[in-house]
């Protein structure tokens, strides 16, 4: 996609020179039409081509190798002499050419020396250089114009992809995570030899294929992160005992709404891993999804000893809190709270958001 992007600027950049200065000759021409006879508007056609032809030659040559190699690196000064001697230099140019290349086909006026040519500034400036000088800063004035939309363009487009390298760097935080733990868990029930081992290696199978797969989408659906949510829990729950964590869970899923990949499934390790994973006291973790064609709301919930167990600006809020601004810009609600022993992170996002 990056090699075609030069292609079709120099593409735009053609049709734009073909346009504009069609437009600007054909607007001399009008100009001029009706004020005169047939014979001297064949003249004017002529001297007004001739014009034309230096017009473009010069505009060209002093956007393209004066401003971008001069103006735009500060060297004002040697701008400003190239701009000055460039513009007598094509004046000069376009005065030979009209006087011995244009005129003997339709004149027998005698021609100017070179010498008068190349002294006569006054005429010089008003009938050659004063129509390079109006032609160039319209056509530098629209250049600009052009050159300020590119960069924003192109300024936000690298926002775009700074944000989502941003975001990739993030979810791959995130993944060590969920297989450090998981792994955990299974290698516990094989030592035990429990016959949960081989249902826990499919439920990991499945949250692997979900973060290796959906992990790296733009949206999911909620339904599909809240299958990988319930296999997640089932194999956290291995490693307590009913009497030390109780997790209540209430799903009222009423439309089909999408999400970011991972959204709640971090936040449902982070009750673990802040609430029971650090107090050996009993956990409640409350787990409550809601979806309608407006929006979808979660909210988790869980007990906790101490504030600092609960670590509510640590690195998985943090991110939730990045990625949800990237997804949603502003159009979102993330709401933690604490009091005494219980930790609470809300979030409500539109039903679907592109």
């Amino acid at each position: 996609m990056m090699k075609l992007r030069p292609e079709i600027h120099i593409r735009q950049n053609i049709y734009f020179q073909l346009f504009f200065w069609i437009a600007l000759f054909v607007f001399g021409i009008a100009r001029t039409y009706g004020e005169y006879d047939g014979i001297i508007i064949r003249e004017l056609v002529i001297y007004n081509f001739c014009h034309w032809i230096f017009q473009i030659i010069g505009a060209n040559f002093i956007y393209y190798i004066l401003i971008r190699y001069f103006f735009d690196r500060r060297r004002y000064i040697t701008f400003s002499i190239g701009l000055i001697i460039s513009l007598y230099m094509i004046s000069v140019i376009n005065r030979i050419f009209i006087v011995y290349l244009a005129e003997p086909f339709f004149t027998d006026l005698p021609k100017d020396s070179f010498i008068s040519i190349f002294t006569d500034f006054r005429y010089l400036l008003f009938h050659y250089t004063f129509p390079i000088i109006s032609g160039t800063f319209i056509f530098v004035s629209v250049m600009f114009m052009m050159r300020y939309k590119d960069e924003k363009e192109r300024t936000a487009l690298l926002q775009r992809e700074k944000a989502e390298l941003e975001l990739q760097s993030l979810k791959a935080q995130l993944h060590p995570h969920f297989l450090f733990n998981t792994l955990n868990n299974i290698y516990s029930l094989s030592v035990s030899h429990s016959e949960k081992t081989s249902q826990s290696i499919s439920q990991l199978s499945d949250i692997l294929d979900y973060i290796l797969y959906k992990g790296h989408k733009k949206w999911v659906s909620v339904s599909d992160e809240m299958a990988i949510i319930k296999h997640y829990i089932t194999l956290e729950s291995l490693r307590y005992h009913d009497s030390r964590l109780k997790i209540s869970q209430h799903f009222s899923l009423n439309a089909p709404n999408t999400i970011p990949p991972l959204l709640y499934l971090t936040l449902v390790e982070n009750a673990f891993k802040h609430g029971a994973g650090k107090s050996s006291a009993p956990t409640d973790i409350r787990i409550e999804v809601e979806t309608n064609t407006h929006q979808s709301v979660f909210t988790i919930e869980n007990t906790c000893t101490n504030s600092r167990n609960n670590n509510d600006k640590g690195i998985g809020l943090r991110n939730i809190q990045r990625q949800l601004q990237h997804h949603y810009q502003e159009n979102f609600v993330f709401r933690i709270s604490r009091e005494n022993n219980n930790f609470k992170v809300e979030i409500i996002t539109p039903s679907h958001y592109d």
